[in-house]
């Protein structure tokens, strides 16, 4: 069975970058970070999906309520601003046309499930999404919290249920990347230590030094595998 490698970073590189991408390594996906979103106010990727969506898997994420920044900040971690924030992801996506049935993939990069409201806020961003009825509720999150999500997705009775993007990493620590470009792993997801998992992001902050003639010098991006082209595809 093929598996896909896949990336992303918060701010959106650019068009000449994107395409050198597509030609000079084997990444078939691309994270797209909507916004403005609570904890994402910018990040380059709206309104680039028409230019993208020929060449690229694009896998929307939404950085709501419980980023790291929130920890100074306001966090809302509520079952009304967890609906709030879901209507806003699918209206995100919406404005951007995405397709009908696109997996929309809640960011909680390192949120803890204890935190007072965390799993009513989940809920109910998950509810809204699926709800809104154009897109997918998806969950990226750690590997370790991923089957308390599971269960909470079905606690809620969602159809389809939510898709999964886990990450697992040795560090997540800037590094130099010192792999081949060309050959980025192509694992399976279920490596991460979580069998629902649709994707599996390995590599965190990781340093790309380009080549001469590409239109940067060097690229921090997350490489991730997946089990399909396009993880958030219908």
């Amino acid at each position: 069975m093929p598996f896909f490698a896949g990336f992303d970073r918060e701010r959106y590189p650019g068009i000449e970058m994107m395409n050198w991408l597509k030609e000079n390594s084997n990444l078939k996906w691309c994270g797209y970070y909507l916004a403005p979103a609570p904890n994402r106010s910018r990040s380059g990727w709206p309104a680039q999906y028409d230019s993208l969506k020929n060449n690229w898997g694009v896998v929307p994420i939404y950085v709501g309520q419980q980023d790291p920044q929130t920890r100074r900040a306001r966090c809302l971690l509520t079952t009304g601003q967890g609906t709030t924030d879901g209507e806003n992801a699918a209206a995100l996506a919406g404005a951007d046309k995405f397709p009908s049935g696109t997996a929309i993939f809640l960011d909680w990069e390192k949120g803890d499930l204890d935190a007072n409201g965390a799993t009513a806020y989940i809920a109910a961003w998950l509810q809204a999404v699926a709800g809104d009825g154009r897109f997918m509720p998806g969950l990226y999150c750690s590997h370790l919290i991923a089957g308390r999500l599971a269960q909470l997705v079905g606690a809620v009775n969602l159809t389809p249920l939510a898709r999964f993007w886990c990450w697992r990493v040795s560090t997540n620590t800037r590094h130099q990347f010192k792999g081949d470009l060309s050959a980025v792993p192509e694992l399976d997801p279920v490596g991460c230590g979580f069998d629902g998992a649709e994707a599996w992001q390995r590599d965190q902050n990781a340093i790309v030094t380009l080549p001469v003639g590409a239109p940067l010098n060097s690229l921090s991006v997350d490489f991730s595998t997946s089990a399909r082209p396009n993880p958030a595809a219908p």
